[in-house]
């Protein structure tokens, strides 16, 4: 009997600190994801005047630009009928650029940024 001990021991208590830590990793990073949906939304919703609420917002395809401190995507209303549009979200300052055409949006979600 006292060599089970040891051995729940010396196996079981690293493995369950393994999961736990596992757990609390990739735990935070699916918070972290849900956080910046919503601050993207936000800021959107500030940004367009005829959107009603951050919720009414919807995202698709988000990519990571800038090493993380900026974030280009696809964004839709829910009273929109065209379909999706483009934008760039500058994660320091929390400013959102819509316009395609600008410096801005080109230098970071352009084709050639990405190559």
């Amino acid at each position: 009997m006292p060599y089970h001990r040891g051995l729940i021991i010396c196996l079981g208590v690293p493995i369950v600190f393994l999961l736990l830590l596992g757990g609390l990793i990739f735990g935070g990073q699916a918070v972290s994801a849900v956080k910046l949906d919503g601050e993207i939304q936000r800021a959107l919703a500030t940004k367009l005047a005829g959107a009603a609420n951050a919720e009414g917002i919807e995202l698709k395809n988000l990519q990571r630009v800038n090493n993380g401190y900026g974030y280009c995507g696809l964004y839709k209303t829910a009273s929109s009928e065209n379909g999706y549009a483009s934008f760039f979200y500058n994660k320091i300052n929390g400013r959102v650029t819509l316009d395609i055409a600008s410096d801005r949006y080109e230098s970071n979600c352009g084709l050639s940024s990405f190559c």
